[in-house]
């Protein structure tokens, strides 16, 4: 994981890297959470790994039946035998069976530059598919808006797979492209078996100290612009504009009452509601959220009461996930799930698993997701053209020279 050189009071590590398993949990969603508390305690020590969007059926009692191509686990999480962390003033190396020349060797490894630009694929890639098409994208948004004006819900997250199969690409140089294009704060690069993913995303999920737990959702974006006046004049349309800061409120309150759940009574604020940040290419709207929680509160429970994040459904959450279900044609997977870890102490720091690519190795099957807030307002062209923008971003470091 890396931070790309973002600054923030809430990072801990400027970049976390795990390396080979010495055990590991992969379970479907069922009683994951469970086994996960119980290899943790087990086991003491650091764990990497994933939830998937799927970890839904679990945390919510709901299922999934549509095909899913790249075919992660509902949930993953390693023991690793190597961990390194970098900070901005050093870095902490550690392992079973470490010695200080191995330790000297591990992160000579992991510190050597690069190749300048890998290639990611040595043949022309197939063209991109969509598992919906444009008409019924656009009867699917109209659905879901009818579905809102009856009162069922209030916002949606609706999301489109495009996909490319038969694609043989090289993982490393993936991320090496789409880190450079557009680095984020909580960028990734994960490997289980012959599954992949190149992650790109801005956001955070969830992050636990002690008993200070946080969550960063976003809801809001505008284009940056190189004149500085020009760029400034956007910032503060983002910041005014009333549909931007409805979503933003929307997904506030729903984080709110999650985190109510687990948190000492009284102890949910909004610490930063609207705040305006600035990343590779766009402005976000980011509103930070915090809570207390009790010691004797395990941490998977913080998670089992959160996940998914209300970012990525919509609200009422059980409402749209039902809806999501209906009117997506695949299963979401690894995106818009979470990535990240867990210290020996129970503290954790996930991500929201967005701006990635997913890659099967051995069925030669990419896939990224792009998707937009589904609202009474929302004109349906309008959101199949951001959803349009935010994969040609993503394709564009797939088709890049």
């Amino acid at each position: 994981m890396d931070n790309n050189n973002y600054s923030s009071q809430w990072r801990q590590y400027e970049a976390v890297l795990a390396v080979n398993a010495l055990q590991a949990i992969s379970l479907p969603a069922g009683n994951a959470l469970q086994a996960l508390h119980d290899f943790h305690q087990n086991n003491n020590d650091w764990l990497f790994g994933h939830l998937a969007y799927d970890l839904k059926n679990e945390t919510a009692s709901l299922e999934s039946r549509h095909f899913d191509g790249v075919g992660f686990p509902d949930l993953f999480f390693f023991k690793p035998e190597f961990v390194l962390l970098l900070t901005e003033t050093g870095v902490a190396i550690g392992g079973v069976d470490l010695s200080r020349n191995n330790a000297l060797e591990i992160f000579n490894a992991c510190m050597s530059a690069p190749a300048s630009d890998p290639v990611i694929s040595r043949q022309p890639l197939p063209a991109v598919r969509h598992r919906l098409s444009k008409q019924e994208y656009l009867d699917a948004v109209a659905a879901l808006q009818h579905h809102i004006q009856q009162g069922d819900c209030y916002e949606v997250n609706f999301c489109r797979e495009n996909f490319i199969p038969g694609a043989v690409v090289y993982p490393p140089a993936l991320f090496q492209r789409l880190n450079s294009y557009s680095p984020a704060p909580f960028a990734a690069y994960y490997r289980l078996n012959d599954k992949y993913m190149a992650c790109s995303s801005p956001e955070r999920y969830l992050q636990k100290k002690g008993e200070h737990v946080i969550s960063q959702p976003i809801k809001g974006t505008s284009r940056k612009d190189p004149d500085p006046v020009v760029d400034q004049q956007l910032q503060q349309q983002l910041y005014n504009d009333p549909k931007e800061r409805a979503e933003n409120v929307m997904v506030v309150d729903l984080v709110r009452n999650d985190l109510a759940h687990t948190a000492r009574q009284g102890s949910v604020e909004v610490s930063e509601l609207f705040g305006i940040y600035g990343f590779a290419h766009v402005h976000h709207m980011i509103s930070t959220i915090s809570a207390k929680v009790p010691a004797n509160v395990p941490f998977t429970e913080i998670i089992r009461t959160t996940f998914p994040m209300g970012s990525m459904t919509g609200a009422p959450k059980l409402r749209v996930m039902q809806l999501i279900e209906r009117y997506e044609k695949t299963r979401r997977g690894l995106y818009s799930g979470a990535l990240g870890y867990i210290t020996p102490e129970g503290d954790f720091d996930f991500n929201v698993v967005i701006r990635s690519i997913l890659y099967n190795a051995t069925a030669q099957y990419l896939s990224y997701s792009t998707g937009s807030a589904i609202t009474f307002y929302s004109d349906p062209e309008k959101e199949y053209e951001e959803c349009l923008l935010k994969a040609a971003a993503l394709h564009k470091v797939l088709s890049a020279e």
